[in-house]
């Protein structure tokens, strides 16, 4: 497994063009001085972050309940969040991982931060943010988190594959063009990563809500088009044993109705299909959901009631889950 901490900072970059090498990176392979780790981070509104860092209005965001900032300042999490702050309170900026993400309201990209959601400012966090943590620890070579993701959008028409038959879902163009423009676009968003190979290292999939409560379609065929989508983005990439990791659609915990657990066994059943199994990894999320009277957002239970500690523990169990899909999948590259 993985032990060392040690950064890439005093490296030196060889002025060339990113070249993007279509190579599944593993934690034996990557050469921390000549690559960059290239994570696909996509999916629908809980991808793009609802996490609420500091906004305290006592009628708006429950006084501050379950956000960042109340979390990391309690002393009981001292251990689990310690790393997000510095000593002088500020914000942890990472100087080896960085985020790319197009949002609405325009890009966002800089090195990881609080702040790559979908809103202005940096007011939220999403699963990105302890996710990069975890896989910036893990891993010696600097990181790049590409977040493609938008809200309300379906698996069974937004993002359909091109193997599931029909008419591919205009999302999932979208987030292959969103991916392509990043890697494209490495050397000018950062520059500090000029001249290294960039290794597309893994894909991460947090979605499903939509399907849940659309066409009973959307439902009964998620296992097979979730199979499709893996697959063919795998294919895109012509990186067949990509590893990917998908997060259940949990936020509810175990109380809810038929329709989310229709699209949470789905999840399970598509990952441990036999063609996708051996390079994937399902991630309960269940155990995340806080109660919405410790929540900001009391009424928006569909975002994990924004509570940062929800999107913060998804991204610690989905870094961790890639973190051990790299590291299975060390040495040479399966036929």
């Amino acid at each position: 497994m993985f032990e060392s901490n040690l950064k890439w900072g005093s490296v030196h970059a060889v002025w060339l063009n990113i070249i993007f090498l279509a190579i599944p990176a593993d934690l034996q392979a990557q050469n921390p001085q000549t690559d960059v780790l290239v994570f696909i981070l996509a999916g629908q509104s809980n991808m793009e972050g609802q996490g609420v860092v500091d906004l305290d209005h006592p009628m708006y965001y429950n006084s501050g309940r379950g956000t960042l900032l109340k979390l990391a300042n309690d002393p009981k999490n001292r251990a689990k969040m310690g790393h997000v702050r510095t000593p002088a309170g500020d914000w942890v900026v990472r100087d080896d991982v960085y985020c790319r993400f197009v949002t609405r309201n325009g890009l966002k990209k800089g090195p990881l931060s609080i702040g790559f959601a979908g809103y202005p400012g940096k007011h939220h966090i999403g699963p990105e943010f302890q996710f990069g943590h975890v896989v910036g620890d893990a891993v010696e070579a600097p990181v790049v988190l590409i977040k493609t993701a938008w809200g309300g959008k379906s698996l069974f028409k937004d993002f359909r594959p091109p193997s599931a038959g029909g008419e591919t879902g205009p999302y999932y163009r979208q987030m292959l063009e969103e991916v392509k423009t990043g890697l494209d676009s490495l050397e000018v968003d950062f520059p500090e990563l000029k001249g290294r190979n960039a290794r597309l290292a893994g894909f991460v999939w947090v979605q499903g809500g939509n399907d849940a409560f659309g066409p009973e379609k959307g439902r009964s065929e998620y296992a097979t088009n979730l199979v499709c989508l893996i697959r063919d983005v795998r294919e895109e990439f012509k990186s067949p044993h990509l590893p990917v990791v998908v997060g259940e659609l949990g936020n509810g915990g175990l109380k809810v109705g038929a329709n989310i657990v229709a699209i949470r066994e789905a999840q399970r059943a598509a990952v441990a299909t036999e063609s996708i199994k051996d390079n994937a990894s399902f991630v309960s999320t269940t155990a995340f959901a806080r109660a919405a009277e410790d929540s900001p957002n009391k009424t928006h239970g569909h975002h994990w009631f924004g509570n940062a500690e929800s999107y913060f523990l998804i991204g610690d169990a989905l870094g961790r889950a890639m973190v051990e899909l790299m590291d299975d999948n060390s040495g040479p590259e399966k036929p």
